[in-house]
Order: C-alpha cells, then sequence, then structure tokens
C-alpha cells in the first residue's frame, strides 16, 4: 500500500489516450491557464479569489478550457468523459479512507487516544530530538505498513499534537512526518508504488529496492542532519509551561497507557494487510468503545447523550474545551465534514487530469520530453520533469509513474541502461512530489489530514524535492548508472 492507498489493481495495464490531431503547444494550452489562474489566487488574491473553494473552481475551468483544445481537435465528448469516469473510479477508495480518517480524528479525540499520545509524547519527546525523532518514527511505521497515508492518519496526527504543544512549528512537524513517511512508503516492498515502478521498468522489486537505495539513502541522511541543526534553532519557550499542559490534559481526559490498544490494533491490521477500510473502520470502532469505557465525561460535555456524542465526533466539528487554549486548538476536529475540502479538491483535480488524458495531452507532452533526451543524463532528466510535471497536469501519483514508464521504457533500452535506472527514477520523481503539489491527491490527503498546508510544510519535506535532485546528480556524475551488459552479467 502507498501514498494512495490504493493503487486500482492493474494500473500498469492502463490505456493512455493518444491524438496525432493535437501538437505540443495546443496542449499545453489547459496547463499555461491552469498554472497562470492558481498563481494569481495564490500570490494575488491570498487563495479566495473564488470564494473558499477557488482552487476546485480553477481545477474545472482548466479542465473546461482543456475540453474545448479537444473539441477543436476532433475529439468525442464520450472520450473525455470515460477518462473522466476512469479518474473518478480510481479515487472513490481514497475518498471513502478520507472520510474515514475524519471519523477516526474524531473519534480518537473523544476516547482519549489523541490526548493520550501528546500527554506521554510530551514526556518523552523534548524540542532537541523531535523533529529527527518525528522523520525516524515516520519512517518505521511507513516502511513497516508501505503506507504514507496510515503513518499520517496515526502517528502522524500525533506528532502534529505533540510538537504544536512544543510550541514547534506546523509546517516543520509535517515535514519531518511527511519526509520519514515517503522514505518509508519508497523503500517497503509492502507499497503499491514500489511494486508499480520495476513493473512499468521491468525488472523485479527487490532488484528495484536495492537500486534505489543507493540514492535514497543520502536523501534521508541528509533530510535527517537538516532537522537535527533545524532542532538548535527553536525556540524552546513552548516547554516553560509543559507541566501546565500535562496536568490540563489529565484533569481533562481519563489517561491511561490502555489507550494506545487502539492505535496498535490499526498497525497491526494493516501489517496483516487487512484492507485499509476495514482498518480504519475498526479503528472507529474501537475508538468508540473505549469511549464509552474510559470518558464519559468528555461524551457528556458533548451531548445529552452518548450516541449523540459519537454521532457528533464521527459526522461534524467536536471540540474540548480545557483551561488552555493551546490545547483547545488541539482538540477540536472536523469528522468527515472537514475532509469535504480536500475531497472536493480530489474530485476536481480528476476531472482536469481525465480530460487533459482524453484529449491526448499527456500523451503528447510526455513525447515532447523524450524528444528532447540525446544524452543519457537528458533522458534522466526528461523522466524526472515528466513525472513532476504529471504530478501537476494530472493530479494523480499512478499517472506519473504509469505514463512516463511507458513512454521512457524503450528509450532506456535503446541507450543501454538497465530498467532499474528507470524504475529508480520513476520512484525518485514520480512518487515522492506528489505530496508538494497542493491538489494532487497526495498533496490534498496529506495537508487535509495534518491540518497544515502544502505551502507551509513544502520547505521542510526535505526528503521529497531532494529526491529528484538526488537521482539527476547520480545520472549527471554516472555514479551507479548500470547498463544492460552489467545486469545481464550480474
Amino acid at each position: 500500500m502507498d501514498s494512495h492507498d490504493f493503487n486500482p489493481k492493474g494500473a500498469e495495464n492502463e490505456h493512455i489516450e493518444e491524438n496525432k490531431e493535437l501538437n505540443i503547444w495546443e496542449a499545453l494550452i489547459p496547463v499555461v491557464i491552469l498554472m497562470l489562474l492558481l498563481a494569481y489566487n495564490i500570490f494575488f488574491a491570498d487563495g479566495a479569489w473564488l470564494g473558499e473553494y477557488s482552487n476546485q473552481f480553477i481545477l474545472l475551468l482548466g479542465g473546461g478550457v482543456a475540453a474545448i483544445v479537444g473539441f477543436f481537435n476532433k475529439v468525442a465528448i464520450k472520450t473525455m468523459v470515460a477518462e473522466i469516469y476512469e479518474n473518478l473510479q480510481s479515487v472513490f477508495v481514497p475518498i471513502m479512507i478520507l472520510f474515514l480518517v475524519g471519523a477516526l480524528a474524531g473519534t480518537w479525540l473523544i476516547s482519549g487516544v489523541i490526548p493520550a499520545m501528546v500527554y506521554y509524547g510530551l514526556q518523552v519527546l523534548s524540542p532537541e530530538i523531535f523533529l529527527p525523532a518525528s522523520v525516524v518514527i515516520a519512517a518505521i511505521i511507513s516502511i513497516a505498513t508501505g503506507s504514507s497515508w496510515t503513518t499520517s492518519a496515526t502517528v502522524g496526527i500525533a506528532l502534529v499534537g505533540i510538537g504544536s504543544a512544543l510550541g514547534i512549528s506546523g509546517g516543520m512537524i509535517a515535514g519531518a512526518v511527511i519526509s520519514g513517511a515517503y522514505f518509508g512508503d519508497k523503500m517497503s516492498p509492502l507499497s503499491d508504488t514500489t511494486n508499480l515502478a520495476p513493473a512499468m521498468a521491468g525488472t523485479d522489486l527487490f532488484t528495484h529496492i536495492r537500486y534505489m537505495a543507493l540514492t535514497t539513502g543520502p536523501s534521508i541522511i541528509i533530510t535527517l542532519i537538516f532537522f537535527a541543526i533545524l532542532s538548535t534553532t527553536i525556540d524552546t519557550t513552548g516547554t516553560t509551561h509543559l507541566e501546565g499542559l500535562l496536568s490540563t490534559i489529565d484533569t481533562t481526559f481519563h489517561i491511561s497507557p490502555w489507550l494506545f490498544a487502539v492505535p496498535l490494533i490499526v498497525i497491526a491490521l494493516i501489517l496483516l494487510k487487512t484492507k485499509p477500510l476495514l482498518a480504519l473502520g475498526v479503528g472507529v470502532l474501537s475508538a468508540v468503545v473505549f469511549a464509552l469505557i474510559f470518558q464519559q465525561p468528555i461524551l457528556h460535555g458533548i451531548s445529552e447523550t452518548n450516541i449523540g456524542a459519537i454521532i457528533n465526533s464521527i459526522l461534524t466539528d467536536t471540540s474540548i474545551v480545557t483551561e488552555n487554549e493551546k490545547l483547545n486548538e488541539l482538540f477540536s476536529s472536523g469528522g468527515m465534514e472537514g475532509m469535504l475540502w480536500t475531497i472536493f479538491l480530489i474530485i476536481c483535480a480528476m476531472v482536469f487530469g481525465g480530460i487533459m488524458d482524453g484529449i491526448g495531452a499527456l500523451s503528447r507532452i510526455t513525447k515532447a520530453l523524450l524528444k528532447l533526451s540525446s544524452s543519457i543524463f537528458g533522458l534522466f532528466a526528461s523522466t524526472v520533469v515528466s513525472c513532476i510535471g504529471l504530478n501537476v497536469v494530472a493530479s494523480d501519483q499512478y499517472l506519473a509513474i504509469v505514463i512516463p514508464g511507458k513512454m521512457f521504457k524503450k528509450a532506456y533500452e535503446d541507450k543501454g541502461l538497465a530498467p532499474e535506472n528507470l524504475s529508480r527514477t520513476l520512484e525518485d520523481s514520480g512518487t515522492v512530489t506528489s505530496v508538494l503539489v497542493p491538489w494532487n491527491t497526495c498533496g490534498a490527503y496529506q495537508s487535509g489530514v495534518l491540518g497544515v498546508s502544502v505551502a507551509d510544510y513544502f520547505v521542510y519535506a526535505i526528503f521529497n524535492w531532494l529526491s529528484p535532485f538526488m537521482t539527476l546528480i547520480f545520472a549527471a556524475f554516472r555514479i551507479k548508472i548500470k547498463m544492460l551488459r552489467e545486469a545481464k552479467a550480474t
């Protein structure tokens, strides 16, 4: 399982529309207009040009422009609609997961699970080690589960809570969590993208993981060093009132180590390869049971009846009022309702990506990049640009692996390059950069779950933006670039 949690079966067999009538300049028209509108909304209108859902409307406008381009290039409306439908089908499970994550956040709050994590975490994780420790913790969970999504929905939420109570910037915390989570996502044999990339390139899973470790290792080491240095600059005033925070949490909730059974059950189910929807559903139900056992006063403070309080925490806003203002901000959840903005963003992004694929624009743009790759370094660079570009334009991590994988496979063979070069480059640039795009399914998910905007964590997601540079450095200096003759010899 991977960041999307959860790639539809057979993604490697996905059909990619081609259109010989469409030229590269026409293919770029919707992209340029989309980028201009998004830039205006972000930099000049503070993200509210068309209201709260401005980015969603802009993606639909971009899709409308793409449809007009397609109409003038003899693309049938039914073709575009079919691609939109296929895209929406592919995100049905992720959308259900988002709803469950919203329910999870609400029920884990009223059951005391999140407060318990914060309570014990504050006593163990000091500001001096918090950020690098967050990278390591997220990496371990992600390697074990194969999913950056599960990592964020469990330990990620808790780490943001603990770090916020310590007075650490939310962007720093989210960047550390995401860096660790995507390292684990890349290196875990349980991850969908880690299986998909070698399938597209024509190599085997463990050859791919071993070869990918060559670029991934330096990237995660640099990330850890960065966060270790950054930790020395953090203002530790957040620890001044630590005893007061602990006391307030202890008096508001019934804190017990038994509450950790809930996240441990979810992680165990994921390790046992239980379907994510089922695992998260069990996480919600077990939290409800623990809320009834441990947190009766909390339930009575939310609603007159236990069932009313539980339904409220699952569906809508829930706030636990304490004596500490910082904790009041922390102990609040939007439930399923709080995930609607993110879900609408994903749906609109899939509409835009579907039309772009339907009119043949994605294929045309990738082929144009392929023509620019005359040298070995140029081939690697074109692959990186293609993967990142598709994460921006198609808004989907899987398309950012599948389309370049199909388009560039023969080019790597023609250059005498072993297939693991392609599979590694697909992961170094396709998997990890998806979370850096606000309207990509991964970026929308992570910002929604962690409660930190992509703009706030972008700079601190060191591992994610460093990875494509690392793969280009290795290509430029011919470091560990395996040729086909070497692969056959071994």
